[in-house]
């Protein structure tokens, strides 16, 4: 049964990164919108020639310049605003047919009341500032509420016994986590770049491995660490969790994962496969031995988890509330601190 949702996990994890891809790099959207705001240019320009005319009327009327320098400026800024329309329909001719042409492209991410685009490896502002014209051509796609990441997070694991993780009966360096999986970013506040909301699925892998040549047996009433008569080059104890995380976040950025975040929740799931792992040397002959079964492992599992890092990059660690196993006498909880990366 755990193999069949291990099967089944992998298979909706690949199709959520296929999506993701998709959504990442959809060269049709992104010649859709600047078409749109290629249709815009020129009614944008004349509002701007309307706004500079203006002033300009403002300046006459308290006496600031002349009649003779209010024309001279009137037709500066009617022809800069008509070199505007034709240097910004280039520019957007030249982005279609760059997108056409190689038919992926990478999404330019919101900037607040901007339209902005990618044009000859960099971006570049093709306007001034927000419009009407700037934000309903491109509003759905550049200030969409909610992203998807890819998740991966590594880093050193352990077990907290009796409320301590000093003098553990594992390695270190050596005991390890691994995690990778889809998350969703929803930005709590329309106007507000500060309050996010973090959801998804994860695959959490959790190795132990037992110092003093100690492997787990489990006795049917309790899983405790033995000592191998036998010297062993590796002993590792691996559980594999599916689970729902959920963070609070605080982005301090102007703009989403650009900037210092603070995120704090935790998560929730069961347990899909455990195995130990034993690898010896005898005689010069090496034997790897692999044990799948449950070791008395809790089915479910629940924890708290937080992070603080810059951009895509956070510092992570995550604490498992329930034991690992059902009836030891004493309890031991899963603790993980490492690097994660929203991608």
């Amino acid at each position: 049964m755990n193999r069949i949702i291990f099967y089944i996990t992998t298979v909706i994890l690949t199709f959520c990164a296929q999506n993701l891809a998709a959504q990442v790099f959809d060269y049709k959207a992104e010649i859709k919108a600047v078409e749109e705001y290629r249709t815009g240019i020129e009614e944008s320009e004349k509002q701007g020639l309307q706004e500079d005319i203006l002033k300009i009327e403002e300046r006459l009327g308290k006496g600031e310049i002349t009649k003779e320098e209010a024309q001279a400026q009137k037709e500066e800024a009617a022809q800069k605003r008509a070199l505007n329309i034709e240097d910004k329909t280039s520019i957007a001719n030249s982005q279609i047919a760059l997108l056409e042409r190689n038919k992926t492209f990478k999404a330019a991410y919101e900037r607040e009341g901007y339209n902005n685009t990618f044009q000859i490896g960099r971006f570049v502002k093709l306007t001034s500032g927000p419009s009407k014209r700037d934000t309903t051509g491109t509003k759905d796609r550049l200030n969409r509420r909610t992203f998807s990441y890819l998740v991966f997070a590594v880093g050193a694991n352990n077990l907290v016994t009796d409320g301590a993780v000093a003098h553990s009966d594992f390695k270190y360096a050596g005991s390890r986590f691994y995690e990778w999986g889809l998350t969703y970013n929803t930005k709590l506040s329309k106007n507000s770049n500060l309050f996010h909301l973090q959801y998804g699925l994860s695959l959490m892998y959790n190795d132990l491995k037992a110092t003093d040549n100690r492997f787990f047996v489990d006795s049917g009433k309790e899983t405790t660490l033995e000592t191998n008569a036998i010297h062993m080059e590796d002993s590792r104890f691996r559980n594999v969790n599916l689970v729902i995380p959920v963070h609070f976040e605080l982005d301090f950025g102007k703009i989403r994962h650009e900037g210092f975040r603070v995120g704090l929740g935790g998560h929730a799931g069961v347990n899909v496969k455990t195995k130990q792992i034993l690898k010896f040397d005898t005689d010069g002959q090496k034997t790897r031995q692999v044990t799948k079964g449950n070791f008395n492992v809790n089915d479910f599992v629940y924890g708290i988890s937080s992070y603080i890092g810059y951009k895509s990059t956070s510092l992570y660690l995550k604490y498992d509330l329930n034991p690992l196993f059902k009836d030891n006498a004493v309890d031991r909880n899963n603790i993980s601190l490492g690097v994660r990366f929203d991608l």
